[in-house]
Formats: structure tokens, C-alpha cells, sequence
């Protein structure tokens, strides 16, 4: 017993350190990284993050020190004579349109199908046990919470080795660093995703079984405990890392990132945003680094009043579908024990569980909006900016019915329109507010109206959705990142690049309500 200790001991210190060894491009390449990246050599500043060195990055940096200063240096000559510059793996890829949607998905998950043990020794990739699907586009890595509604697709074309695939390096990741990187990217591990990880499970068990849930316990542990580091120690009205203890004694959950500098990957203009704020820059920055955990890059649910990216505040803000997804990883976690016959380690997980619906309803709910509304834990009140992340409560079917009949009218009134359901209420110039819609939303939206019978309206949020993924994908050859719901014949804009098409998570919930509603030709 006493040798198996020291053994884990050992393997956790070894982790911690290999991680601790583990270096950025910025870290890597100082003074270089900056200045490719300020200069627009590269219109996208994930290029050049994402580029492979092709020698040693010492030598690369002693060369461009005894360079950059003498007559006649050129920037961009020497990053493209020392980098290999990634392209995107689908542009060569063609569209027969002519062969129909469906012919379209099942020959995209070979596009965007990826070998794991093509990991450069100077790349900023971290390396993974198994292949994997990509979103697409400029997204050339695995991310996390894509993942999920892109495995929903998967289930439906019935490819369950390339699911258990992509949980086994979710797995790992949990094993070797203690959570799951936004993405597979050196430069991500500061920071996760939305916790996707249990219900990926939940499509791994209906293809597999019970069995998984035990199998993947262990993991299910380390993602609750990522995100609960600290609550423990927590008084009322103190916050650490990613847990908050409420005025009222309970733990809930924001986004946060261990790193108060710009991101790698937006270098440029999250030091041009920066001026602009009255925040101080480390606070700024991980303002806008936890609002990159959430997946909503950028959205008004993560601002003041006025809706400005200045006055971004995502780390005083308790959003209600984080917590609702810990709710269901603590569900997970008590059937896995449950499963195992330790009724008293499920029993605890289902108070957790529990403690967290109710705080959820405390905090969460705005009978004057009748909605579910993200929370200010310093302001303490709700938030002005509603969101669509409000279903989330009936996708784990914690409101109940004449809470969900409320969301249910909200949504037909305010947030429906001819091509699905806006992301939010508000105009701003922002990729995740109105016009826009994406893909894992409509999805939450509508398995969540079905959980509380309101059939009709789910039906009628699908059949407009997937009208518009067809009616671009006819005009185009393409499936869409995120489309324009109000102008439909109108590109989505809006966000830190261009619009991108491929796309994992719009392929797999379109195949999925493809099927589930037994539409074709709309």
C-alpha cells in the first residue's frame, strides 16, 4: 500500500512538473512573438502560434537577435524561411452539392478527421493517444466542447470508435495536466472549456453501456475537482479560481483562467482592447481570457449595462448553464458510485447535485423576465442581458413545468426567428449576440423544450434551423460555424476572424435533427 503511494505520488509530481516544463510560443519565442504578432504579417494572429518551427527554437532566436537590426531585415522572410506556415487541412476539399446534405456530412467527417501521432517536436499541439475530428477551418485542433454536439453526429453515423477515441484523449488530458485544455494547444492551458466531459459519457453509454461510467470515473473526479479547487476554504462572499461561496453559504461556479496576459492566440487585439478599458490590464485580460473558457467569445451576458467589451466582467458573473452542467457532472459522478454499489459516496454526489439545483433557482431565476438569468455575485443580482443560455436549466430538467412554460413563451416571442433562435437579445457587434445563432445552442434549446413536452415549438426551432443550414449549404457547398437567424441571406458576422465553414459542431446537431424529425426537404 505504502509503495503505491509513493508511485501515484511520484507520477502526479512528475505530471506537475512535465507541465510546468511545457512552453508557449510567447515563451518561447520572446521579442519574435510580439513582433510578428503586433505586425500583420499574418491577418489572424492563430497563425503564427500555430506554426511548427523547423529547427530549434534557440537557434531560431539567436539568429533573429543577431538579424533584426541590420539594414534590409525582413520580418515576414524570416519567420516563413523558419516556420512552417499551417494552412487549413479542407481547403482543397470540393462540395457536391448535388449529392445532397447528408453525402455532405458523411464525406466531412473524413475532412475533418485527424491523425493524433503527427505531433511536430516543435509544435504548440499537444500530443493526444488517439485520431480525432476537427471543427474546421482555422480551428485545425481538437476543442472541447465542440467535441460534444460534433459526437452527436458521430452517434448518428453510427461511428462509435472515433467517439471512444476522442473521450480516451479527454481522458488523458484529465490524467496528465488535471483538466480539459480549451483546446489541444500549448497555449490553452491556462484555461478549460464548458464541462462537456460527462455528457459525452452519456452518448458513450448508450452505445457501450453502464460499464463506462465506472470506467471513466476517475476522470468524471478530476473534472470536479478542476473546477472545484478551493471552494472548500471559501467564506461568503469570496471567490477562488473557478468556485464562488454565495452570500447564502452555497458553492457555484464562474469562468476563469489562470493567466492575466492577452491571449497567444488574439495577442493584437486584446492589447489594442486594453486601452480602451478602466480595468487594470491583468484584470482585463483575464476578464477576457475566462470569457474564452466559456465558449461565448464575445458576447454582452459577460458586460455592464452598456454592453461595451471595455467593461467585460466574466469573472464576477455565475453563469447559469456552467452550473448546470457541474449538475450533471455531479449526477454522473453519483451514478458511477451508485453503479459500484457505494451508496454513500452516490448519495453524497446527489446532495452536491442537489444544493446546486437549488442555488441554480435561487440565483438564477428572474420571475420578472420569467428566465433564467446569469448572476452578479459582487452586484448581487441577476444580470441585464438575457441570454439563450437560459434553456440550459431545461436540458437537465432542473426548472420545473410552469418555469419551463415561461422559458418556453420567452423563447416562441423574443428569441425565435425565420432561421432559428438568436443567440441574445442584443445588437451588438458581437459574434455570440444578435443575429447570430449557432449550432450547440439550437440543440440545448430544443432537447430541452422536449424534456418538458413542448413539442411544437421544438419542432418548429428545428425545422427553421435546419432550413437555413440547407438553404447556405445550397448556395454555398458549405455548413457555417454560426449563421444570421434574422437576415437570412445575410453572412453571420461579428468575432475575431472570419466566418468559417466545415463545421463539427453544425454537422453533427444538423445530422442529428435530420433524423430525429425525419427531415429531408423542407
Amino acid at each position: 500500500m505504502l509503495r503505491r503511494f509513493f508511485i501515484t505520488l511520484y507520477l502526479a509530481v512528475a505530471v506537475s512538473c512535465a507541465w510546468a516544463q511545457i512552453k508557449t510560443p510567447r515563451q518561447l519565442f520572446p521579442g519574435l512573438f510580439e513582433t510578428v504578432q503586433m505586425s500583420d504579417i499574418f491577418p489572424d494572429n492563430k497563425t503564427f502560434v500555430d506554426a511548427t518551427a523547423k529547427r530549434d527554437p534557440a537557434l531560431i532566436m539567436k539568429d533573429y537577435n543577431d538579424l533584426k537590426d541590420k539594414p534590409g531585415f525582413d520580418l515576414k522572410t524570416f519567420v516563413t524561411a523558419n516556420f512552417f506556415i499551417p494552412g487549413t487541412h479542407n481547403d482543397a476539399f470540393k462540395s457536391d452539392i448535388q449529392a445532397g446534405i447528408r453525402k455532405h456530412i458523411d464525406t466531412l467527417w473524413q475532412v475533418l478527421y485527424r491523425k493524433h501521432d503527427t505531433v511536430s517536436k516543435y509544435s504548440s499541439l499537444l500530443p493526444v493517444p488517439n485520431d480525432f475530428v476537427v471543427p474546421g477551418g482555422r480551428f485545425r485542433e481538437t476543442y472541447y466542447w465542440d467535441s460534444y454536439f460534433t459526437m452527436l453526429g458521430l452517434q448518428e453515423s453510427h461511428k462509435t470508435k472515433i467517439i471512444h477515441d476522442m473521450i480516451g484523449n479527454f481522458a488523458y488530458l484529465l490524467d496528465t495536466y488535471g483538466f480539459i485544455p480549451n483546446g489541444i494547444r500549448t497555449y490553452y492551458l491556462t484555461r478549460s472549456q464548458p464541462p462537456f466531459f460527462s455528457m459525452m459519457i452519456d452518448i458513450l453509454a448508450k452505445d457501450e453501456g453502464a460499464k463506462v461510467y465506472t470506467q471513466y470515473q476517475p476522470e468524471l473526479l478530476k473534472e470536479y475537482t478542476f473546477w472545484m479547487k478551493g471552494a472548500d476554504k471559501l467564506q461568503p462572499g469570496q471567490a477562488y479560481r473557478n468556485s464562488v461561496r454565495m452570500q447564502g453559504g452555497e458553492i457555484l461556479n464562474r469562468y476563469w483562467d489562470e493567466s492575466d496576459l492577452p491571449r497567444e492566440e488574439s495577442y493584437k487585439k486584446d492589447v489594442t482592447a486594453v486601452k480602451d478599458t478602466k480595468q487594470k490590464p491583468g484584470d482585463f485580460y483575464r476578464n477576457i481570457r475566462a470569457a474564452a473558457e466559456s465558449g461565448w467569445d464575445f458576447s454582452t451576458r459577460w458586460m455592464d449595462t452598456t454592453g461595451r467589451l471595455e467593461t467585460i466582467q466574466t469573472t464576477l458573473i455565475i453563469p447559469v448553464d456552467l452550473n448546470c452542467l457541474l449538475y450533471h457532472l455531479e449526477l454522473d459522478i453519483a451514478k458511477s458510485y451508485s453503479i459500484q454499489g457505494n451508496m454513500t459516496m452516490s448519495k453524497l454526489y446527489q446532495t452536491k447535485a442537489l444544493k446546486r439545483r437549488n442555488a441554480i433557482q435561487k440565483y438564477c431565476w428572474s420571475a420578472k423576465d420569467g428566465w433564467y438569468m446569469d448572476y452578479n455575485w459582487e452586484l448581487k443580482h441577476t444580470t441585464t442581458h438575457i441570454s439563450l443560455a437560459g434553456v440550459f436549466p431545461l436540458e437537465f430538467r432542473i426548472a420545473d413545468t410552469k418555469q419551463a412554460a415561461s422559458v418556453a413563451k420567452v423563447l416562441k416571442s423574443k428569441f425565435f426567428k425565420s432561421g432559428g433562435l438568436v443567440t441574445t437579445l442584443d445588437r451588438s457587434g458581437q459574434q455570440w449576440d444578435s443575429p447570430n445563432a449557432w449550432a450547440p445552442l439550437q440543440y440545448m434549446a430544443i432537447d430541452g423544450l422536449n424534456n418538458y413536452q413542448e413539442y411544437k415549438l421544438a419542432r418548429s426551432i428545428a425545422e427553421n434551423w435546419v432550413r437555413i443550414n440547407i438553404s447556405v449549404f445550397n448556395s454555398t457547398g458549405k455548413l457555417m460555424e454560426k449563421y444570421n437567424v434574422i437576415d437570412t441571406d445575410v453572412k453571420a458576422g461579428g468575432g475575431e476572424y472570419p466566418l468559417q465553414d466545415g463545421f463539427g459542431w453544425t454537422n453533427g446537431v444538423l445530422l442529428n435533427l435530420l433524423n430525429h424529425y425525419h427531415i429531408d426537404q423542407l
